[in-house]
């Protein structure tokens, strides 16, 4: 007979019991907010599905909402979330999958209490859609690895201490098979860091250079060559970042259509009201499907039906931007600021009609375009045949470039 023993699981009631001792031995009104948010870690009611001593108490993934209510209603402050969304939606999950006990410890707690910022080195110019492609080099130099390459559509490079970074390794391996997975410390020498300007006239997103950059082999996520593997898990992770976020009926862009429309009768004609409910019918579906795949997250990881959530996110804030856009009449042409600035953060809800139109259109581009999406669905969701794939095989250093 087996002796192993299960610890049992916490339920709503411990973590409320938690909850209580934190607020009591941490006041919200007389505690420092970054002093809440560590202590809050070392409780382990940071994310309660994590592993215990890192943020967690290894608990059912769907209690998270008891915690966060209990916390919102003592007027505790969060993490803001908006702010540091690479590094809890995408690096966070990938650091608990495959990095070393030590990268956990050292890089998950600064990561939730938002005092390090991560971004994302992933696309180039030349791998953006087909991102295996990418030429970024990392070449061995005994404990190190010296990268040299170029890193585009970088969101919070200007604001970030560390970035997931895939690089080439083997060249002679065939484009998805010679990756590896990297941290990268953005404060090192030779990384080099440019705005790029987007239509909406800020610099959300950034061109970063890497240019003899070191990084210690200590810092490998996964092994050698395994590193497409290790991006699977960010990318799934991402999809589901983006497209999958918790809101309330008639929460979001549509919410702000509507509220418009209540408020504003003169602006009514029959076709935008046709237009509007549909779109309101089409919200509230995305809505009710990402409660399901958050559901189906709290027993396991992201599948490609993130993407599925992700596809329709982007089409729906393009159609709904417009729709706005065109309710307003003239009033939608104005735009507020065109002054280059480098945000923290994108604030769909908290600018102007103009801003959202032009910021949604890189919806369909940000976190897998739309059209590498309808791929992943239709190939492993909808299990349709594959597209013929000429260079599966081919070693990267052999492929027209």
């Amino acid at each position: 007979m087996s002796t192993t023993r299960h610890r049992p699981a916490v339920g709503a009631d411990e973590l409320r019991r938690r909850v209580r001792e934190l607020l009591a031995a941490h006041p919200p009104a007389t505690t420092d907010r970054l002093d809440f948010l560590r202590a809050r870690f070392d409780a382990g009611l940071a994310w309660v599905h994590y592993p215990a001593g890192l943020g967690g108490l290894d608990a059912p993934r769907s209690l998270q909402a008891v915690v966060d209510a209990e916390l919102a209603a003592a007027e505790a402050p969060d993490n803001d979330p908006r702010r540091i969304g690479i590094g809890l939606g995408m690096a966070a999950p990938t650091i608990l999958g495959f990095g070393t006990d030590e990268q956990r410890q050292r890089l998950l707690r600064p990561l939730w209490t938002g005092e390090e910022v991560w971004c994302q080195l992933f696309s180039e110019p030349g791998a953006g859609s087909d991102l295996a492609a990418l030429a970024t080099r990392a070449v061995r130099d005994g404990d190190d690895w010296v990268v040299d390459g170029q890193k585009v559509w970088t969101s919070s490079a200007h604001l970030a201490r560390w970035a997931i970074l895939i690089a080439r390794t083997d060249p002679d391996q065939p484009k998805h098979r010679g990756i590896s997975y990297f941290i990268c410390d953005m404060t090192d020498p030779g990384v080099e860091v440019r705005p790029l300007r987007q239509i909406t006239g800020e610099a959300e997103f950034n061109e970063v250079f890497l240019t003899g950059v070191r990084i210690p082999d200590s810092r490998r996520l996964g092994e050698i060559g395994e590193g497409w593997r290790v991006a699977q898990t960010t990318l799934m992770n991402e999809r589901v970042a983006i497209g999958g976020g918790r809101v309330p009926r008639e929460g979001g862009m549509i919410g702000l259509v509507a509220d418009t429309w209540r408020e504003r009768p003169e602006l009514r004609t029959h076709d935008l009201h046709q237009r509007l409910l549909r779109l309101w019918v089409e919200s509230e579906a995305a809505r009710l499907a990402g409660e399901r795949l958050r559901q189906q997250l709290a027993v396991g990881q992201p599948g490609p039906e993130g993407s599925a959530m992700k596809l329709a996110f982007a089409r729906l804030n393009q159609r709904i931007s417009a729709l706005e856009v065109e309710l307003l009449g003239e009033e939608g042409l104005l735009y507020d600021d065109w002054t280059l600035r480098r945000p923290e953060l994108v604030d769909f809800t908290g600018r102007e009609a103009g801003y959202r139109y032009l910021r949604a259109k890189g919806n369909s581009i940000e976190g897998g375009t739309s059209e590498v999406l309808l791929n992943i669905i239709a190939e492993r969701v909808l299990g349709l045949p594959p597209e013929p794939r000429t260079d599966k095989d081919v070693p990267w250093k052999d492929l027209p470039r």
